[in-house]
């Protein structure tokens, strides 16, 4: 692992970043820890875990329950498609 102060990280991020995004272990002094950089994989479903305290099992019923909401939307016509007015949208 290269590990570097904070004022020799700074000095040249851009090119540490990518050196860690390319898989090579870089980490960071941060008094007497070292703080990795990494990259890691995020998911729409991390934020609503974070922002709304619901659980993965949560989010998949509601995602299973939207589909099944649109489909039937879709079957019935009464489905609108978004064209970048708003407007268009509202009316009726």
């Amino acid at each position: 692992m290269t590990t570097l102060s904070p004022t020799k990280a700074r000095s040249n991020l851009t090119a540490w970043l990518k050196k860690a995004a390319a898989g090579e272990d870089i980490g960071i002094l941060f008094g007497d820890q070292v703080i990795a950089l990494r990259p890691v994989e995020v998911e729409s479903t991390d934020y609503a875990e974070k922002e709304y305290g619901v659980t993965k099992e949560q989010l998949k019923q509601f995602a299973e329950h939207m589909d099944v909401k649109i489909k039937k939307n879709r079957k019935a016509g009464s489905y609108r498609v978004y064209n970048g007015n708003i407007e268009d949208l509202l009316k009726d």
